[in-house]
């Protein structure tokens, strides 16, 4: 009785005292990801991001279609004060805070992290597989309201009572697909951990803001230059924006979209060390040449309150632009006393625009070292490469004020149709040193030097980056009032069949607007990360009056794979402002694209003799005109619905088994071993069984019998 007198009095104490609330803790491996554009890229939850995934460097992806174009590497982000008094009363000459995932619940503490999208995604099926549902954690709520097709919002608490909040804006339409717009809030709510008490009620001092980031620009590429440009070793840094204060009140027009005057920075993957050859664009040289690395990415800034009592924007801020050794930099462990030092040294150095060791510059470091040093890194001689360096302030922040810095992060380049050309000729003449040309340049003027008609168009990169950014400022001077495309259907399916492909899609909500013109279908051949054709369109302005919800693909031919896309298209009439080129506007590819495979697939077949393998003999050189895109596959035509295909070599050692069971006549092998090792040349056999007894659906007779079986010969010549 004793004992339950004491739980009723703990229980009527707990009850009776106030509850402290609490907000939700958000953990740091917490992401976001926005996947709407041709630039995706994922969010986390401390407010900053680092790339590693513990396999490779993932995020911003772009074009995000393709494999291996991840450009993210890392970012390093610090926060720092003077003159500060924390809550245990200890005072600080300078206090700094290092905003990385490692700090999380000592001097980070994450509150928030959610997605928004402005309607639902469309649904998006092949075969009966739904290619969406994986993604369905990305959205947290729909909010019809808002502007942008996607937002992140993320909240961090800080141990120094300044609150960090993120808001980043992402949109599909199709000129601006290509970058965030980020928008950054500072302030000064005194709260320094998970719960909403208030810890602190001073004044925040000489607030300072910097980070230094580094791309790969891109992933792909670094097979081509070296191994070290996958986290950017070999990566240059360039700078605008000098004049920005001259030019600050002027307007960017469609007569004159790319304007040097802009703040920005930005990098793109230079000479590797180990390399011969001039590897700008990483020239796959020793296949097609194509480009594999033309990517251009980096940060514009868009808007700096000069105060917090004056929002209006501040012309000469950051105070530093530039670029900074990737490594160097000082570093603290923790926040315990013991580093303070530290603190001071990197308030006084990085966040206070002073390069850290003389290890950085607020200058363009292409053009101030690339002739004499040509591998960038070589600079500094720092193995992590080379940073992008912002830094922002000093502001003094009373209790509850705020202030805001909005940037613009995109990556551009060459298209992947320029890089296949572009590539192609200059492999043409790497292999063959007679030839001089002419190569036609960027300007329509010709050179004879391979290497100079490569390296020119490579960097028509910086233009196409400083036209992302253009179109970025824009956005946000419009308010992000920019021309909208119509919603993509709600629904696209695609079904393999004996003899066309069936696709079929919900209308659009946008069809009841006025400027709506129909809908668009692509369609690319063997994978789904190469470019895609357009092969039908119905309504407004095209050859098929009326608006349709279904097409057949009838000129689908069997054993190949088949990817699609579809998109709805306007008029253009809403189109005419200043955001970006005028002419109709078309929903996101993104949105409907398929990533699996739909095929003819054939009824299967009713007599072993004629089952055939295709191509016999698989030629290795004829390997593009076989099965495009698909290099290394070997298709067998006219089998048993339900059988094993045992593949052997001529000695007799079986290499591989394929369990056939989707009822067709087909099916497909890509020439790889149960070991993953790619067959080699000579003389195979497969021998194919027949693994239940399949009865004629009409007549309900035995077609095949349990363990009936054929072999067939097939060769491959490497």
């Amino acid at each position: 009785m004793k004992n339950i007198a004491s739980i009723f009095v703990l229980f009527m104490i707990c009850i009776l005292l106030p509850v402290k609330s609490v907000f939700p803790q958000v953990q740091a491996t917490d992401k976001r990801y926005i996947r709407i554009g041709s630039l995706q890229s994922h969010f986390s939850a401390y407010g900053s991001e680092r790339a590693w995934n513990n396999s490779y460097y993932e995020g911003l992806r772009w074009p995000a279609e393709y494999p291996r174009q991840d450009n993210a590497v890392i970012k390093r982000y610090w926060l720092g004060v003077q003159d500060f008094t924390d809550e245990t009363h200890h005072h600080w000459d300078h206090y700094a805070i290092h905003v990385t995932a490692g700090f999380v619940g000592e001097s980070l503490f994450p509150v928030e992290l959610k997605e928004t999208a402005k309607y639902d995604p469309p649904n998006v099926f092949v075969d009966g597989y739904n290619l969406t549902s994986s993604y369905s954690d990305d959205i947290d709520e729909i909010v019809p309201d808002q502007i942008p097709d996607r937002i992140v919002t993320n909240v961090v608490n800080t141990s120094m009572g300044l609150t960090l909040k993120r808001t980043v804006y992402a949109f599909s339409q199709q000129y601006h697909d290509n970058y965030f717009i980020k928008i950054f809030t500072y302030t000064n709510t005194g709260n320094t951990d998970y719960d909403d008490d208030i810890e602190l009620n001073g004044e925040l001092k000489g607030l300072r803001i910097s980070w230094g980031t580094r791309y790969s620009v891109c992933w792909d590429g670094a097979f081509v230059i070296g191994g070290a440009q996958t986290y950017g070793k070999y990566s240059w840094v360039t700078k605008r924006g000098e004049e920005y204060a001259q030019h600050a009140n002027e307007s960017i027009t469609l007569d004159n979209p790319i304007v040097d005057w802009l703040r920005c920075g930005f990098e793109w993957a230079g000479q590797g060390e180990g390399n011969t050859f001039d590897n700008i664009g990483a020239p796959d040289y020793t296949r097609t040449g194509k480009l594999r690395a033309p990517q251009h990415a980096g940060v514009a800034i868009l808007h700096v309150d000069k105060s917090p009592t004056d929002s209006t924007d501040d012309p000469n801020q950051p105070v530093v632009i530039g670029w900074h050794a990737g490594d160097t930099y000082p570093s603290f462990s923790d926040m315990s006393y013991g580093q303070e030092q530290n603190m001071a040294l990197l308030y006084n150095t990085i966040l206070s625009g002073v390069p850290y060791k003389g290890l950085g510059g607020n200058e363009r470091f292409d053009e101030k070292y690339m002739a004499d040093y040509k591998i960038a890194y070589k600079v500094h001689n720092d193995g992590g490469g080379t940073n992008l360096w912002v830094a922002y302030g000093p502001f003094d922040l009373k209790h509850g004020e705020s202030i805001t810095i909005v940037e613009a992060e995109g990556v551009s380049g060459l298209s992947k149709t320029m890089c296949s050309k572009i590539g192609k000729r200059w492999e043409a003449a790497y292999k063959n040193s007679s030839d001089k040309g002419p190569f036609i340049l960027p300007d329509g003027s010709k050179t004879s030097d391979k290497d100079t008609y490569k390296d020119q168009w490579v960097y028509t990169g910086k233009d196409s980056i400083l036209l992302t950014f253009s179109r970025a400022k824009r956005n946000y001077d419009l308010g992000f009032h920019i021309p909208q495309p119509p919603k993509p259907p709600s629904l696209f399916e695609v079904i393999s069949g004996g003899d066309r492909i069936s696709l079929k899609w919900n209308a659009s909500e946008s069809e009841t607007d006025g400027d709506f013109g129909g809908y668009r279908i692509f369609r690319a051949v063997g994978k789904p990360d190469t470019v895609s054709q357009e092969i039908f369109a119905c309504g407004f302005g095209t050859n098929h009056p009326g608006i349709v919800h279904s097409y057949d693909d009838e000129k689908a031919v069997r054993g190949f794979s088949y990817y699609y896309y579809i998109v709805a298209f306007n008029d253009g009439s809403n189109n005419n402002t200043q955001a970006n080129p005028h002419g109709p506007l078309m929903s996101s590819s993104y949105y409907t694209r398929t990533t699996e495979p739909a095929y003819l697939r054939r009824a299967p077949g009713q007599d072993l003799k004629t089952i055939r393998i295709v191509p016999n003999p698989f030629y290795i050189k004829a390997r593009e005109v076989q099965f495009p895109k698909e290099f290394d596959k070997i298709m067998f035509y006219n089998i048993p619905a339900q059988c094993d295909i045992k593949i052997f070599t001529e000695r007799g050692d079986l290499i591989k088994t394929i369990h056939h069971t989707d009822g067709s006549g087909d099916e497909a092998w890509n020439s790889v071993t149960s070991y993953r090792q790619v067959i080699v040349s000579g003389l195979y056999i497969a021998h194919i069984e027949v693994t239940k007894n399949i009865l004629d659906s009409k007549t309900g007779e035995i077609v095949f019998k349990k363990g009936q079986s054929i072999n067939k010969k097939f060769i491959i010549i490497r």
